[in-house]
């Protein structure tokens, strides 16, 4: 290892002690050896009315010749204001180039959040769900587009469809699969009502972690028995068709009354189509580890039968 590399590495872990120092629990390790890492950043700890996630990777040439590589995420940060902000960080590093930024990120960050609580405008229902930035962006055309968070998203009359069940089920993680430093994570829970659903993602994005992921993709599927037909959605989360893939994967298993999530975490290098299949893989090994999948003589049966169920609703759209 080069002397300039000893040098960089030796204060990239003193200021990683002291942004964990500084901020706590806001600061979050999402992959030690790769060097990413996450913040939650508030204009109020106590009272948070705007909330934004800044995960960073820091590359071995900083901080002396290079950035850390940024995403910003937040579902209310969108168009010119993500910009500025983009902007106004850039021009941080340029200004202390070979210098240590991160603390200097995170407060301006903060007094971005405290003057836009100060205006009439109010906060987002929901501040854990996320979109992601990207240096180099691999869907950079679908970010304003998405839902502004995937709770609000559900927020429809749930009594049409099947009756309230208030209890929240029991959610289960599976095994992480990591590629050229992206880590994917399924989670699986078994749903009845589309309040499950909402309750199964506000019980995820509790967890630090997987509120701070770059994508957290999800469909699910629900048999209406006195309509024999299935209720089902997907969310895409910044990542373009993966949800519907997903929501695809689990009509070919033919699984029912159930939720899977794949939280995927970026990791600085393009994965291409690879992508999708560590998504379905992910959510494969998890569904067969649980025992949702049918045996394969039922399902194939069960799927001709309401397929064509599935092809007229499409039809009518």
């Amino acid at each position: 290892m080069a002397e300039g590399d000893v040098g960089s590495d030796q204060r990239q872990n003193e200021e990683i002690e002291a942004m964990a120092a500084i901020y706590g629990e806001e600061w979050c390790v999402i992959d030690d050896c790769a060097k990413i890492f996450c913040i939650r950043i508030s204009d109020d700890i106590d009272d948070p009315k705007w909330t934004l996630c800044l995960q960073v990777m820091l590359p071995s040439e900083y901080p002396g010749t290079a950035p850390p590589i940024y995403q910003l995420n937040a579902p209310w940060l969108k168009g010119q204001e993500r910009a500025d902000l983009s902007n106004s960080l850039e021009e941080i590093y340029i200004q202390n180039i070979g210098e240590s930024i991160l603390y200097l990120w995170v407060e301006k960050i903060r007094d971005v959040l405290i003057q836009k609580s100060q205006i009439s405008e109010p906060g987002p229902n929901v501040k854990k769900k996320t979109e992601e930035e990207e240096v180099e962006c691999e869907d950079d055309l679908t970010v304003d587009c998405q839902p502004e968070n995937a709770v609000k998203a559900l927020d429809f009359n749930i009594s049409e469809h099947v009756p309230e069940i208030e209890e929240l089920p029991p959610v289960d993680h599976g095994v992480p699969i990591t590629d050229r430093r992206s880590t994917f994570q399924a989670h699986v829970a078994p749903v009845v009502c589309p309040k499950q659903v909402k309750m199964v993602l506000a019980k995820l994005y509790e967890n630090k972690k997987i509120a701070s992921a770059t994508h957290n993709i999800y469909a699910y599927r629900i048999y209406c028995e006195d309509k024999q037909t299935f209720l089902q959605d997907y969310e895409d989360d910044g990542e373009t068709a993966a949800g519907g893939r997903l929501l695809h994967l689990m009509e070919i298993l033919n699984v029912k009354n159930v939720m899977v999530v794949v939280s995927r975490w970026y990791g600085g290098i393009l994965l291409g189509p690879d992508r999708f299949k560590h998504i379905n893989n992910c959510a494969r090994n998890i569904l067969v580890e649980k025992n949702f999948i049918s045996a394969p003589e039922e399902s194939s049966k069960s799927l001709g039968k309401k397929k064509v169920k599935k092809d007229k609703k499409r039809s009518e759209h």
